[in-house]
């Protein structure tokens, strides 16, 4: 048996990152709604390894805005280049796909739109507006950009209020020019502070294996904390394609539950944190305030006894 190539041992998945395969009629049943629709979903754009998982369980994230991204991050699946114009009838087509699909919960995320002068934030607002008014019963979790921070932009988002508002600050300060080309860290926390001043449920993300140091995890936790942030999720990054940035380490599942603690000592209301844990994952379980950390001190009490 050939050892194979000391690349292809480099960067070998170890066993705690195999994922179940697309199957089953649930799986079938919200891929068929999503191709009539012509919807794009970040579960596919973004190569997503619980796909399988969450659409098996009748639920997905939808991609608005179209599938071509202003942006170049280096961890990202999704296409970069010039974007198509904006589709005015997707709100309501969004809209109308939960709405058949049933779904109690709903996550919409978007490209990042740099081309327009409003970022995307009308076409945001309808979207939410159109899901909110033919699924008055679906909570709702919107990923968004970072809006370079335009207040009148957030507003938006803001004002069409939605459950829980997330954007991800994806990894640390010293890494964030090679991860995230055009974005900034701090533009990002800004993003962050003015979502939650206005009252918002505030949720971010990171990813790790990239070449952070222990330290600068904390510390990123820490700054997400000091803009008060609500949820936090912590996963592996896994590179996309050969065109993207390399796995530097593969985090063992322990390590993630050591950032876990570490979360919700920090105070987070809920902290989600395990090798193949994304934005979205569980994220029904994220717009309920208590949740996750009542959780945790029940396992701490529990422990103790």
């Amino acid at each position: 048996m050939s050892c194979g190539s000391p690349e292809e041992v480099k960067y070998k998945k170890p066993d705690w990152l195999r994922v179940r395969l697309p199957i089953g009629e649930e799986y079938k049943h919200v891929r068929g709604l999503v191709d009539k629709h012509k919807l794009h979903t970040i579960c596919e754009s973004g190569n997503c390894p619980n796909m399988g998982e969450c659409w098996g369980e009748g639920t997905a994230t939808f991609m608005i805005l179209g599938n071509i991204c202003t942006r170049s991050c280096g961890f990202c699946a999704v296409a970069t280049g010039r974007p198509n114009p904006v589709d005015w009838d997707e709100p309501q087509r969004v809209a109308e796909a939960i709405h058949l699909m049933k779904v109690k919960h709903a996550v919409v995320t978007s490209v990042d739109r740099d081309d327009l002068k409003d970022g995307g934030s009308i076409i945001w607002e309808n979207t939410i507006k159109a899901i909110k008014a033919l699924n008055p019963n679906t909570t709702l979790e919107t990923l968004i950009p970072d809006f370079k921070a335009e207040r009148e932009n957030i507003q938006r988002i803001i004002d069409a209020a939605p459950e829980v508002v997330s954007h991800n600050i994806e990894t640390t300060e010293r890494l964030t020019r090679k991860v995230r080309i055009q974005a900034k860290y701090n533009r990002s926390m800004e993003t962050l502070k003015i979502l939650k001043e206005a009252g918002m449920r505030t949720k971010s993300g990171i990813m790790l294996g990239l070449g952070e140091t222990k330290e600068e995890v904390i510390q990123t936790l820490k700054d997400l904390y000091a803009s008060r942030v609500d949820v936090i999720t912590i996963g592996q990054y896994l590179q996309p394609t050969k065109k993207h940035l390399e796995v530097e380490r593969f985090i063992h599942p322990d390590e993630f539950k050591e950032y876990r603690e570490i979360g919700y000592e920090l105070g987070f209301d809920y902290v989600e944190s395990g090798p193949l844990v994304r934005s979205s994952y569980h994220s029904e379980k994220h717009v309920i305030p208590g949740w996750g950390r009542t959780h945790w001190l029940a396992e701490k009490l529990g422990k103790l006894s």
